[in-house]
C-alpha cells in the first residue's frame, strides 16, 4: 500500500511540474492523471484478489480474468481526471452460484463483496504516505442502500428497468477501467443498448432541468461575488448536463455519440449529428477547457474551486444562453 502511494504521488508530481511549466496542454494532463489512476486500480485489484485467493480460493467459473470488473463513472470515466478528483466506481462480477474452491470456502457473492471492500480499503485508507484516492460508490444500483458489488445480470436488470434518468446521464460517461475484458465487453454492449433507447424529448428535457435545479438549490450560502466553476449556472455542470441530454436524446439515431465518454469528443460528434452548430460546440468546448484548466490551477494552489464573478463572464453568458435554448 505504501509503494502504491509513492508511485501515485511521484507520478502526479511529475505531471503537475509539466503542467505548471506549461509543457503539456490540459487534455494531456488529464490523460496522464487518468492513466496513473488506471494503473493503480489494476494493481490494487491484483493485490486484493491475491489476498482473498490465499484465504478462500477462486470463485467457481472465475477463470483467468477473475470474473470481476471495475467500472469508472464521472471524471475517471470521462478521461478528465484532475489532481483532486475522487473516483466514482461501480463493481460488477460474473461469478456463478456456489462456493469458492479454497481451504476456507465462502459463497462466490461473498468473495466478490469482500474483494470490493478490500479494493476500497487499499485505495482510501490513510497511511503514513496518505491515501491513494477517495472512492465514491453511490452510483451503484440503488445507491447507498444497494449492494457494494452487483452481478452483471442484476446490474443490467437495474439499468434496463429501474434506473432514473440521472443514472443514465451518468452511464453516458462510464467505461471499464480494470478487470475482466470479457465482462467489460458485456458492459459496453449493455451501455450502448440502454443509452440508444428512443426517449421523449420533452420528458427528458424536463427531468434533466429538474435534477439540475435540485443541485443548484442544494448549494446554500452562495457568494454572488464568486463563480464556482463546477456547480454554478453557466459552469461545468451545465455543460456536462447539456452533453448528456443530447446523448440521451439523439443516440438512437446517431450511435456514434456513444463511441466516447469525454465531453470534448462527444461535442464534436454532436456537431456532426446536427444537434449543435460548430459555433455552439466551439463555445461549450472552449468554456469547458478554460474552466477545467483554471480548476487544475486552483487545486494545485489548495484554493477554493471559485473565481471572481467576472472572470469568465463571456463563457458563463454563452453557456447559460445555450442552456435556455436546449433545456429550459
Amino acid at each position: 500500500m505504501e509503494l502504491l502511494r509513492h508511485f501515485r504521488h511521484t507520478n502526479v508530481l511529475r505531471v503537475a511540474a509539466a503542467d505548471v511549466a506549461e509543457a503539456i496542454p490540459l487534455m494531456v494532463v488529464s490523460d496522464h492523471l487518468t492513466d496513473i489512476a488506471e494503473v493503480v486500480l489494476e494493481r490494487t485489484l491484483d493485490l486484493a484478489w491475491n489476498h482473498l485467493l490465499e484465504r478462500h480460493g477462486a470463485p467457481v467459473g472465475s477463470g483467468d480474468e477473475k470474473g470481476f470488473a471495475i467500472i469508472a463513472y464521472g471524471k475517471l470515466g470521462g478521461i478528465e481526471l484532475s489532481y483532486g478528483s475522487d473516483l466514482d466506481l461501480v463493481f460488477i462480477h460474473a461469478g456463478e452460484a456456489g462456493d469458492t474452491e479454497g481451504p476456507r470456502p465462502v459463497a462466490s457473492a461473498v468473495f466478490y463483496a469482500r474483494l470490493a471492500q478490500r479494493i476500497i480499503h487499499i485505495l482510501a485508507t490513510q497511511t503514513a504516505a496518505g491515501m491513494l484516492y477517495e472512492v465514491d460508490t453511490r452510483l451503484r444500483p440503488s445507491g447507498a442502500s444497494g449492494l457494494m458489488v452487483s452481478s452483471f445480470e442484476a446490474f443490467a436488470g437495474y439499468q434496463q428497468e429501474k434506473a432514473w434518468t440521472w443514472e443514465h446521464q451518468a452511464l453516458a460517461r462510464a467505461r471499464i477501467v480494470a478487470g475482466s475484458a470479457s465482462l467489460g465487453q458485456e458492459f459496453s454492449r449493455l451501455r450502448r443498448q440502454v443509452l440508444s433507447r428512443s426517449r421523449s424529448r420533452e420528458a427528458l428535457r424536463r427531468e434533466v432541468a429538474e435534477m439540475r435545479g435540485k443541485m443548484i438549490e442544494s448549494h446554500t450560502g452562495r457568494d454572488k461575488n464568486l463563480f464556482y466553476l463546477k456547480r454554478d449556472p453557466g459552469g461545468i455542470t451545465d455543460i456536462e448536463f447539456m452533453v448528456q441530454y443530447a446523448v440521451l436524446a439523439r443516440a438512437h439515431q446517431h450511435p456514434e455519440l456513444l463511441d466516447y465518454t469525454d465531453n470534448i469528443r462527444v461535442l464534436a460528434c454532436l456537431t456532426q449529428a446536427g444537434f449543435l452548430s460548430g459555433e455552439e460546440a466551439g463555445l461549450l468546448g472552449d468554456a469547458y477547457r478554460a474552466y477545467r484548466a483554471r480548476l487544475h490551477q486552483l487545486v494545485l494552489q489548495e484554493a477554493a474551486p471559485a473565481v471572481t464573478a467576472g472572470e469568465f463572464e463571456i463563457y458563463r453568458t454563452g453557456v447559460s444562453r445555450l442552456w435556455k435554448k436546449l433545456i429550459e
